[in-house]
């Protein structure tokens, strides 16, 4: 079924923004103490703006109605998100309940005003990666009558790093209690006669009105993923096979699967290219996706950050705004020496960037690159700037509550923008 909530913006934001504001969460000693060794990290350097996004060219492809339909037929009619969160047969931890050396996955300052735990026995094996929500999906922050994150997780097979991939569509209508269940990605093969999984790392995803934009690392070309929210479909037999199975259609164990609509490619000669993180941006003119590009924490290369126009066509609703020969273009684009980088985010025209722990065990670093050299949140009066997760791959501004959402480790939380901007002065 269509979203029909468009128009309730105002009205549903404001009491959206009162429902989850929340009281801050008091951490525990272990994730509030900073060693002296975790001192001031040199900035980033300023965002160079890049004349030349030849290499950010993505073409569009989709697949084949004909494939979609007869996947359809072979299933069973396709459910919807509302489906999914009613028969949602886990349930997320609040922070209070989550361990010592959970919560010390939280950033120290600032501090989450929201946090949950996923049960290590359903996680294990798998890696937390992107994270989006119902606030991305539409600008009243809620899908029919739901407030939705969804936690996008990775399961490693090989050495490649490469593996299943599988989306928590979480319920958030109840602040105390978030109920979720499991949809695998996966991609019609043979002429939607079957389908195989998504093989791929996922850090970066956005579901924009009814699509589902997720990063792709699975070898064959593709860089974005593309899934239409109201392609859900049941899987008919548990066992840990993914496809087609006698008896029916299996999705390695989880209730339902998501079948992939559509794909970008790089369309330009820099293969290396490689979005690692994506978000939303409500606050263009229309609505754009923002990518950052990641590189290794200890190299010379800098880093790319860029922006694509979604669509404001009425027939191409949540994908992105594409010429008369179906590419991409990026229409903004920067470098920066934010090596290492994980999450990214952009608002108001401005950025942000969280980075990677440079050592183990250690915290990560949010920036607000810019072009006089950009800042990074500080940790209190002893200014040491290693004060924020160790691997956030995400960031989701959620604009109807005006907080960001992210993950890490076995952690899930939230926390005001407003207070990001504060701790960056």
């Amino acid at each position: 079924m269509r979203h029909r909530g468009r128009h309730r913006r105002r009205k549903r934001g404001q009491a959206l923004r009162a429902f989850l504001a929340g009281t801050a969460l008091a951490l525990t000693a272990a994730a509030t103490m900073i060693s002296a060794s975790q001192a001031t990290v040199d900035a980033p350097g300023k965002l160079k703006s890049l004349a030349d996004t030849d290499a950010l060219r993505l073409t569009e492809h989709q697949v084949p109605q004909r494939t979609l339909d007869r996947l359809a037929s072979s299933m069973g009619r396709p459910v919807g998100v509302g489906a999914v969160l009613a028969g949602a047969d886990r349930t997320l931890r609040d922070a209070s309940g989550c361990t010592t050396a959970e919560r010390e996955a939280l950033p120290v300052e600032p501090a989450a005003t929201r946090a949950y735990c996923w049960d290590a026995a359903d996680t294990r094996s798998w890696r937390p990666g992107a994270v989006t929500t119902s606030g991305d999906a539409d600008d009243d922050g809620v899908w029919g009558e739901n407030r939705v994150i969804l936690s996008g997780w990775t399961q490693d097979t090989d050495t490649t790093g490469r593996g299943l991939a599988r989306v928590a569509f979480v319920d958030a209508n109840d602040p105390d209690r978030l109920d979720y269940s499991w949809v695998l990605l996966a991609v019609p093969v043979d002429g939607g006669r079957d389908y195989r999984a998504l093989d791929s790392q996922l850090s970066g995803m956005v579901w924009y009105q009814d699509k589902l934009l997720v990063t792709t690392d699975d070898g064959d070309g593709d860089v974005l993923y593309v899934y239409d929210m109201n392609r859900i479909q049941r899987a008919t037999v548990d066992s840990s096979a993914v496809g087609r199975v006698r008896g029916g259609w299996s999705a390695h164990g989880s209730r339902y699967v998501l079948p992939a609509v559509g794909s970008y490619r790089l369309a330009g000669s820099d293969a290396a290219v490689r979005p690692a993180s994506i978000a939303l941006d409500r606050s263009t003119a229309p609505d754009s996706l923002v990518a950052s590009e990641r590189t290794p924490e200890d190299g010379d290369r800098a880093a790319r950050l860029w922006r694509y126009s979604l669509s404001s066509a009425p027939d191409r609703a949540g994908l992105l705004a594409t010429d008369a020969t179906g590419q991409a273009r990026a229409v903004e684009a920067y470098e920066t020496k934010a090596a290492g980088s994980g999450g990214v985010l952009s608002y108001d025209s401005e950025w942000y960037v969280s980075r990677a722990a440079g050592e183990p065990d250690g915290r990560g670093t949010l920036w607000r690159p810019d072009g006089d050299g950009g800042r990074a949140t500080e940790c209190g009066t002893d200014e040491t700037n290693r004060c924020w997760s160790a691997g956030t791959e995400s960031l989701s501004y959620w604009e109807a509550t005006g907080e960001v959402w992210s993950q890490s480790g076995q952690m899930l939380f939230a926390l005001p923008l407003a207070s990001i901007d504060r701790s960056l002065g």
